[in-house]
């Protein structure tokens, strides 16, 4: 890791990639440095997620978590910033992976709850603690903590949140997939009234107008892997208080709300891969059991919308106007 690289400024528009497989689900590493390569050539973006949900970070093993940091480190090195997600239900394995994130030159950690946590960890907030105190003591790397919804009951309430905040300072942002526009706001507002601010990314892509105008500082999501020109300009527009622009972008994107987060949910990015077959980005689409290829029916859809949205391989990359 070089000495002169600018700290990591949780804002702006975070792809999270994808992680393609072969037809014999091995991980594709030629066809990921190709896609790590497609979307950091995406101007205006301020970084890169990898080993997050769109990666199909469950099915990938420590060890091919750990192959992704430095085939993805060796793709982009400083030119854009690398965000590693720490998944995992053991504190000790989150403690390592933080570690070897920094040791490979990563620039921030995506730090997801243990899934465990569902059976109740909002009752015993001092697990959460001991889990952010393992991986901090293990890396000094900016931390964005990802608030779950709430239908999730992994969703960390919001005097948690807050005293989470306060007590690491190595939290930047929140990635916030709350699910609730009223708590969403207040979030968004507590952070900022922190003695420390603490950003909000955004990863509502389903209506991410609606959450851009509530004071977001920027967007991480999956869908960044397909359409990150059509989020930076959106981005840019409600930054520029420019509703007029930003509504004609929301129109674009529109139709990928419906191709990608139609139900069920979990086909979010099998859908994702989808599109990027048809766009000429991916030469596969292979996802690991238990996700399953959507049914060609679906497919044909996922085609007709991304044609409604005005996307060709062509212009998937452009910067747009």
């Amino acid at each position: 890791m070089t000495s002169d690289k600018k700290p990591f400024a949780a804002h702006g528009v975070i792809p999270a990639c994808l992680m393609p497989f072969t037809a014999d689900l091995d991980v594709d590493e030629s066809a990921y440095r190709k896609h790590l390569a497609d979307v950091s050539s995406v101007e205006g973006i301020s970084g890169i997620t990898i080993n997050g949900h769109a990666a199909e970070v469950h099915a990938l093993t420590i060890d091919e978590q750990y192959r992704a940091i430095v085939i993805t480190k060796d793709v982009l090195q400083d030119q854009v910033p690398t965000i590693v997600g720490v998944y995992t239900n053991s504190s000790l394995e989150a403690a390592r992976i933080a570690a070897y994130a920094e040791r490979e030159g990563a620039d921030a950690l995506l730090v997801f709850p243990p899934d465990f946590m569902t059976l109740g960890g909002h009752l015993r907030p001092e697990m959460i603690v001991e889990h952010l105190k393992r991986i901090t003591d293990a890396s000094k790397l900016p931390i964005i903590l990802f608030q779950y919804p709430l239908a999730s009951n992994l969703a960390y309430p919001l005097p948690t949140l807050l005293e989470l905040c306060r007590r690491f300072p190595s939290i930047v942002a929140i990635k916030d997939q709350c699910g609730d526009g009223n708590l969403h706001e207040r979030q968004i507002r507590d952070l900022k009234a922190l003695d420390r601010q603490v950003n909000t990314l955004t990863t509502h892509s389903a209506w991410l107008l609606g959450s851009l105008a509530l004071g977001c500082d920027g967007l991480l999501s999956g869908a960044g892997s397909v359409i990150a020109s059509l989020q930076v300009a959106l981005f840019r527009a409600v930054q520029a208080n420019d509703l007029k622009a930003a509504k004609a972008i929301n129109d674009r994107i529109y139709p990928t709300v419906r191709a990608f987060y139609d139900a069920p949910l979990l086909d979010m990015h099998n859908r994702m891969k989808e599109a990027l077959v048809l766009l000429g980005r991916l030469d596969e689409s292979h996802v690991r059991p238990p996700l399953m290829k959507p049914a060609p029916a679906e497919i044909e859809k996922i085609r007709a919308l991304l044609a409604k949205a005005g996307l060709r391989s062509d212009t998937l990359y452009r910067k747009v106007a």
